[in-house]
């Protein structure tokens, strides 16, 4: 969509959002993975090609911090900190003078928005100013029409279609009250109007609020064209003051989100299934199955399979890689057909490499996996670099902290590693080395060398049959007869020495 010439924006974001119940300020709830905020200011980003002013309250040292992490998003945008929250008047009374003060040129219009609705869109917001320009309007209104409009001020419009009045709820004649077209609270207005009427608003309410709505009333007053623009998507304009609310919009922003993924070449098995956040991208015929979550800045590419229950946070996988089902990745990289689960947990810090294989219950920490390796059964692996084709066996484990500090094992290339091996790291196992079942690496391996350490094994005849006898509740022995006390051996002691011995 263009940008509007001369257009500010203010993002009336300063409420204390009581009914939400949290620390946090209202605007800082995320939806999908974004601060409710944020959508507001990329909103706002859209419609001004002057400077935005964001008005600020309740919580203000954490907007302004968010806002400053995100400045390159956003900019240019100021922060207005409304020290009274004295309504949306007030707040527009505090933001114009900063934006008439802070602009490279003077605003023609202003657009009011707030920012606990993220499901406004771009393209509505853009056909409210057109229409506000074409039909020449002081004053343009957002408005949608609900089915119960209940609690909601309501448009009283004139024979030509003008907007002669909002009047709440409360105030509503039972004939007002049938009116189901509603007023949103997002405004368009000519900038010499604002600055006229702003002066003329005084709180006429028990809480000494001052409502940016009585410049709706002023303008008829006036005999200005004041209009309303309505938008069919309802849904789209609502606004957050609970965490029923959040839910609303938190589904309704996921839907969109799968829906465009899906018309982009996407497979979505099951949408209401799946939750995947603002900023993921997912490339054309990969696969998504019911329950997989994708958060923060994860990117997948294209012809992946990611199956039931699995979720990805901050991670990046590459063409045709397969996750299996229940496996947790964060912050990964897995390139090219790479194979992950099911059931693997990848902690922060990992690169699997091509056509590498992580299998059940494996565990890795900052671990990087040579191409065409395996790790598949039962592993934690920490610290550690693989090179290519290694296998590793069921149960193998790095010891990589002593408790002080943590150290690094190296793996390196064509290296095969028994079931139940113990890694003490700092050790290296050379290229092509053959590490035995069941042993514990104190020391590094060299190329092609076999590293082994057991106790040799012994055998003991007849101890396991001397045993049984002993302990069997039926009292039966061995062969099945019925045995007195001089069939048992003779004492525990012996049993003793026998284990001693063993």
């Amino acid at each position: 969509m263009s940008r509007q010439n001369n257009t500010s924006v203010i993002i009336l974001a300063a409420g204390q959002g009581t009914r939400m119940k949290s620390t946090l300020p209202k605007v800082l709830h995320d939806v999908a993975g974004r601060p409710m905020l944020g959508y507001a200011m990329l909103l706002a980003r859209h419609v001004a090609n002057n400077n935005v002013a964001v008005v600020v309250g309740h919580g203000a040292d954490q907007v302004r911090a968010y806002l400053v992490k995100e400045k390159a998003h956003f900019d240019p945008f100021l922060v207005v900190e409304q020290t009274q929250q004295l309504g949306t008047g007030h707040a527009v009374q505090q933001a114009y003078p900063a934006l008439k003060q802070h602009s490279s040129q003077a605003a023609s219009k202003y657009v009011i928005i707030n920012g606990d609705t993220p499901l406004l869109t771009s393209e509505t917001l853009a056909a409210l100013v057109n229409y506000h320009q074409s039909e020449g309007a002081m004053l343009t209104l957002l408005t949608t029409v609900l089915t119960d409009p209940s609690g909601y001020g309501r448009i009283l419009r004139g024979n030509e279609g003008s907007v002669c009045r909002v009047v709440e709820d409360r105030d509503a004649s039972s004939e007002e009250k049938r009116v189901s077209e509603i007023n949103v609270g997002t405004y368009v207005v000519e900038a010499g109007f604002l600055e006229s009427v702003l002066g003329q608003l005084h709180p006429q309410n028990a809480q000494g609020e001052y409502y940016i709505t009585d410049i709706i009333e002023i303008a008829v007053q006036q005999g200005e064209k004041v209009l309303a623009w309505v938008t069919e998507d309802s849904l789209e304009t609502t606004g957050v003051n609970t965490r029923v609310h959040l839910a609303v919009v938190e589904k309704e922003m996921r839907r969109r989100i799968c829906e465009r993924m899906m018309l982009g070449g996407v497979t979505i098995l099951d949408p209401d299934r799946v939750v995947v956040d603002h900023h993921v991208t997912v490339g054309r015929d990969t696969v998504l199955h019911p329950g997989v979550i994708l958060e923060g800045e994860t990117h997948v590419g294209e012809n992946c399979t990611i199956r039931a229950n699995s979720r990805l946070t901050h991670s990046v996988l590459h063409r045709g890689v397969r996750i299996h089902d229940a496996c947790v990745l964060e912050e990964a990289t897995v390139e090219e057909e790479a194979v992950i689960g099911p059931m693997a947990h990848l902690r922060p810090g990992n690169v699997i490499h091509k056509k590498a294989k992580i299998g059940n219950f494996v565990e890795l920490k900052k671990t990087e996996v040579g191409e065409g390796s395996k790790v598949n059964h039962l592993s934690y692996l920490g610290d550690t670099w693989i090179g290519r084709n290694v296998n590793v066996g069921a149960g193998t484990i790095t010891c990589n902290y002593d408790g002080y500090r943590k150290e690094r094992t190296v793996i390196e290339d064509n290296v095969f590693i028994g079931s139940d091996v113990q890694l003490i790291a700092p050790v290296t196992i050379g290229e092509g080395a053959l590490i035995a079942a069941g042993t514990t690496v104190t020391e590094d391996v060299p190329a092609d060398a076999l590293g082994i350490s057991r106790i040799p094994q012994t055998n003991k005849e007849g101890t396991a049959a001397r045993r049984r006898a002993m302990l069997d509740p039926s009292g039966l022995p061995s062969n099945g007869k019925n045995c007195t006390t001089e069939d048992l051996p003779t004492s525990t002691p012996v049993i003793q020495k026998e284990q001693e011995s063993t």
